[in-house]
């Protein structure tokens, strides 16, 4: 049989494999995450004809002559090229700024994916669309150990900020000099125990011909008192108070006349909260804010790279699993050691260039069609031998 009757057939599985590379790309145009592929043709094997011969001292030498028989797809490419940005206005959608995947579970099973279109399952915890738990470091006690084994990231309403107990409090202000002798004045400090349960903290100062005597009450029954004494209206005595386990600072209050501001500048502690919102950092540090004003850590999303991503095996639903060829996983936080960086209410669209794939389409009908005219030809060659002998 003509050799160019199979160079044609293995032209087709060729051109068909591009065919359908590129109608894939095409496809997933609007696919979150989405990397395009391409596909590099080789020929196969060559068929000797003749062989070459070295040059002589009287003749010269021949090249060898060789019959190629087909062309062969030597590899399909994964273009891990930067998608453009999409606005959802989604807290729980990512995008990872450069080199990164996200790391997901699913079945036990870990899985790499560019897609950050992550929604909240009936237990809190961050899931892509199939239901893959997105991998990262949960917080503990607010804080985050990046060297620990990856788990499941969790936000959920019932989460409560412990309670603060209150430690110290400050006042500032001014206390008027020119006060008559037996005025008082009162402000109260609302404080927290370990429990968060609050009571009130009152401070009365009441005047005296040699400055201002401060005396305070815990709620709890525990008392102090001691003196403001002013020179020039700058406090020179008295500035601290120690109520039980609470230090009262004063080193900000003045003695001026004319003037009452005395008030309590600031205290610590707070009762327990629960989660209101939470928001993303570009190192992927997610932050709830709690209902008692606290801001407290809940954990940080997790990224891999590889040496070789285009090693990857594509397994579906825009993910991806290491090999050989691709090496481990490098695990780390975005924004270091040359991974991206994280940004919260964007996903990543697909990088696939419709004007190339649509050209890419016409090469490969085009070479399509030309190996089926070699097939067509061959067979009219055949057919003009069978017909030697009538």
């Amino acid at each position: 049989m003509l050799r160019s009757l199979y160079s044609g057939i293995s032209g087709l599985r060729a051109h068909q494999a591009m065919l359908d590379v590129t109608g894939n790309n095409i496809a997933n145009v609007n696919t979150a995450g989405y990397k395009g592929s391409s596909v590099q043709f080789q020929d196969t094997l060559s068929q000797l004809t003749r062989s070459g011969s070295a040059a002589q001292a009287a003749t010269g030498g021949s090249n060898a002559a060789q019959v190629g028989l087909g062309v062969q797809v030597a590899a399909i490419s994964t273009n891990f090229s930067q998608g453009s940005a999409q606005a959802t206005g989604r807290s729980t959608d990512m995008m990872i700024s450069g080199d990164g995947f996200f790391i997901t579970s699913k079945g036990g099973q870990q899985a790499y994916t560019r897609a950050g279109a992550f929604d909240f399952d009936s237990r809190g915890r961050l899931v892509s669309p199939d239901g893959a738990l997105l991998q990262g470091w949960p917080a503990v006690n607010g804080q985050v150990n990046s060297g620990a084994a990856l788990g499941s990231l969790r936000v959920s309403k019932d989460m409560v900020a412990p309670a603060t107990p209150t430690s110290k409090a400050g006042l500032g202000g001014n206390l008027p000099s020119d006060a008559a002798a037996g005025t008082t004045l009162v402000r109260d400090v609302q404080v927290f125990d370990a429990t968060g349960a609050s009571r009130q903290l009152s401070m009365t100062f009441t005047k005296t011909a040699a400055g201002w005597d401060v005396a305070a009450a815990d709620a709890n029954g525990t008392t102090a008192s001691g003196t403001l004494a002013f020179a020039n209206g700058r406090l020179t005595a008295g500035g601290a108070l120690t109520v039980g386990t609470i230090a009262v600072d004063m080193a900000a209050v003045t003695g001026n006349a004319g003037s009452t501001t005395i008030s309590v500048t600031s205290h610590d502690g707070n009762a327990a909260g629960t989660l209101e919102s939470f928001a993303m950092g570009t190192d992927g540090t997610l932050t709830g804010s709690f209902t008692n004003g606290e801001s407290v850590v809940i954990g940080q999303v997790a990224l891999a790279n590889f040496t070789n991503p285009g090693g990857l095996e594509k397994t579906g639903s825009s993910g991806y699993r290491a090999t050989a060829s691709s090496g481990p996983a490098t695990i780390g936080a975005a924004g270091q050691g040359g991974f991206g960086e994280l940004t919260s209410g964007y996903v990543e669209m697909s990088n696939v260039d419709l004007s190339q794939e649509f050209t890419n389409l016409i090469v490969a009908q085009r070479g399509f069609q030309a190996n089926a005219r070699i097939i067509t030809t061959s067979d009219e060659v055949l057919q003009e031998l069978t017909q030697l002998k009538r």
